[in-house]
């Protein structure tokens, strides 16, 4: 006998074959046990997971000897004849090849006759999406109403494509994609019986690029023993396919949450060089993503295929990094694989999917502002900037230069031809509410360059009330409208430098202000000056803080109504035979709109004056 390939070999003989489609053999094994059988069956399922084979185990079980019966045997004559394709009674017809309405005629005549052994004629048309709309219309009465030794079972992958009233006349099952696990259990078992050495690592690799499809994943195994005889390791899958080990993913996933963009990017320049799939890898690191949150939030649904050695460096930046964070991830490398799925440079749309997801996890959010207004300190989130490796770019220096010379003394020049212009300061967006300890005041006074430093330094201390009014005052005396921003606030407290500051929970003008950067350097300022240490500001709600007075404006005061003017006399009317004269002007003289009551009522609301040129 020639050779059979594993998809054909291992194919599905009995009900109890058939794996990851319980829901479906059961209804169906319920069926012939009840005697409550339908005239027509629709299977809808994707390719390889067991639509043809769940038919012909059907068609079997009604027409073996003794049947319909669930307990039948797979070698008798009917059954095999039934597997093969040769059963009278079973016609089976591919409906992208007979699609038109001439065919569906033929079988619409064809049915009429009984079967020839078993109890059931039964039709099967697989990818009968493929029909033409006249096909379909000529099989409705048919299939409605079919003689009672006429079967018909129908399979698709697109059912969206099939006519409702079709629909409408069948019993719909849903095969489902085969989970990973099945899928790498029953590879090993085929293995194992072909004497074929398969690790559980290059079996789970398989399933995953089966995607839920038995077919492609024994079709896979049977190439890869053709590639590399009896014994097959991961990284054999993953050299001819193309796969992205679990451990390259669980170190890519480890660099993206610790914030190493550098090592992350070169990882990617390795993967591409090997010719790694890029979308394949970025559709592994979401689905990696998406299970660290699965783990985070609801841990007793993790499926936990990362690698166990992964797992607690996984476990450890997982615990640094907040949900919100998480999620804002997801959404950026889904956002990434949207531009790859339409781009030709896929490399260029995932690498800048990744810096970007990895900037995303430095930004402070919303909820980091609530976190911090609360009292919690917002999570560190540096970038690492490792160094990557040594590139020979053009015009700048090696990564290790050797020591230059000592370059030759330049001649001297005047002080001021030396001393530099100062730079404008540029206030950068701050992504925390703390100020940054070792940067320079943006605003305040600063001493002048011939200014001689103070003798003696105040000794550090904690700041009391009285020293937090004195610093409202050094504060009004330097900005005025900036300490009035700030002084519905209350002291609370002093802890070691983090000075607790109380406003009214309604005052969030106040707490704005006080949060400020120009504020923040200005009382830091006076706080030093003070009592000789640098303090952190932590704004607090205290409903003792009396609210914000708002001034009332007063109402406007009633417009007066005008008097009425006095009506004009009407000229006189001209002689008919003479020329009319031209009607007075209606424009007011300059002395009657200086003193109309409306336009001087004008000018004391608005504090206006009229400048005559």
């Amino acid at each position: 006998m020639s050779y059979q390939v594993f998809a054909r070999k291992y194919r599905p003989r009995t009900f109890k074959d058939v794996l990851g489609q319980d829901h479906v053999v059961r209804t169906l094994c319920n069926a012939i046990e009840q005697k409550r059988l339908a005239h027509a069956y629709l299977f809808v399922g994707p390719r390889g997971t067991g639509k043809t084979s769940t038919a012909r185990i059907f068609a079997k079980a009604l027409n073996c000897t003794g049947g319909p019966s669930i307990d039948f045997d797979p070698d008798e004559d009917v059954c095999r004849e039934i597997a093969e394709g040769r059963s009278l009674d079973v016609l089976e017809i591919d409906g992208a090849s007979n699609r038109g309405i001439d065919n569906i005629r033929d079988l619409r005549d064809n049915v009429q006759f009984a079967p020839t052994r078993g109890q059931y004629r039964i039709i099967y048309i697989d990818e009968v999406h493929m029909l033409t709309k006249e096909s379909f219309n000529a099989l409705l009465k048919t299939l409605e109403e079919p003689p009672a030794h006429v079967m018909f079972i129908f399979a698709t992958t697109e059912p969206h494509k099939i006519l409702p009233t079709i629909l409408s006349r069948c019993q719909r099952f849903d095969l489902r994609p085969i989970p990973a696990d099945i899928i790498a259990n029953h590879l090993v078992n085929i293995a194992a019986n072909e004497g074929v050495s398969l690790s559980e690592a290059a079996a789970f690799a398989i399933a995953r690029v089966a995607d839920g499809g038995m077919r492609d994943a024994q079709s896979m195994l049977d190439q890869l023993v053709s590639f590399c005889g009896n014994s097959i390791s991961e990284q054999n899958v993953n050299d001819i396919f193309g796969v992205t080990s679990r451990d390259t993913v669980a170190r890519a996933l480890a660099y993206m949450l610790d914030r190493q963009l550098p090592s992350l990017l070169h990882l990617v320049h390795e993967l591409a060089e090997a010719g790694r799939d890029m979308g394949q890898l970025l559709s592994e690191l979401m689905g990696a993503v998406r299970e660290l949150l699965v783990s985070k939030v609801a841990p007793d649904e993790a499926s936990n295929s990362l690698p166990a050695e992964w797992r607690e460096t996984l476990a450890t930046l997982l615990a640094r990094t907040p949900t919100d964070k998480i999620i804002r991830l997801m959404e950026v490398l889904s956002t990434a694989e949207e531009h790859m799925r339409w781009s030709t440079n896929k490399r260029l749309h995932l690498e800048m999917g990744l810096i970007q997801a990895v900037h995303s996890l430095a930004e402070a959010n919303v909820s980091d502002i609530i976190r911090a207004l609360a009292g919690a300190p917002l999570p560190e989130t540096p970038i690492a900037t490792e160094p990557l490796p040594a590139v020979a770019m053009p015009g700048a220096p090696a990564s290790a230069p050797a020591p230059a010379p000592a370059p030759k003394p330049l001649p001297e020049a005047p002080a001021a031809a030396l001393q530099p212009e100062p730079e404008p300061i540029i206030a950068e967006e701050a992504t925390s509410l703390e100020p940054i300890d070792d940067q320079p005041p943006l605003f305040g006074d600063m001493p002048a360059p011939d200014m001689p430093p103070e003798s003696a330094e105040p000794v550090a201390r904690n700041l009391t009330p009285e020293d937090w009014d004195s610093i409202l005052e050094t504060v009004r005396t330097k900005a005025p409208l900036k300490a009035a921003m700030i002084g519905n606030t209350l002291f609370v407290s002093d802890e070691d430098g983090l000075v607790f500051i109380g406003i009214n929970p309604e005052d969030i003008h106040t707490r704005d202000a006080l949060l400020s950067e120009a504020i923040t350097d200005l009382v830091r300022d006076a706080a030093q000056a003070l009592c000789g240490r640098r303090i952190t500001l932590r704004v607090v709600a205290d409903a003792g803080v009396p609210p914000p007075v708002v001034e009332e404006m007063p109402p406007p005061p009633p417009m007066p109504i005008p008097a009425p003017k006095p009506a004009k006399k009407a000229p006189a009317p001209a002689p008919v035979e003479e020329k009319p004269a031209a009607p007075a002007s209606l424009r007011p003289t300059e002395e009657e709109f200086y003193n109309d009551p409306l336009i001087e009522l004008a000018l004391k609301e608005f504090h206006a004056t009229i400048i005559k040129n």
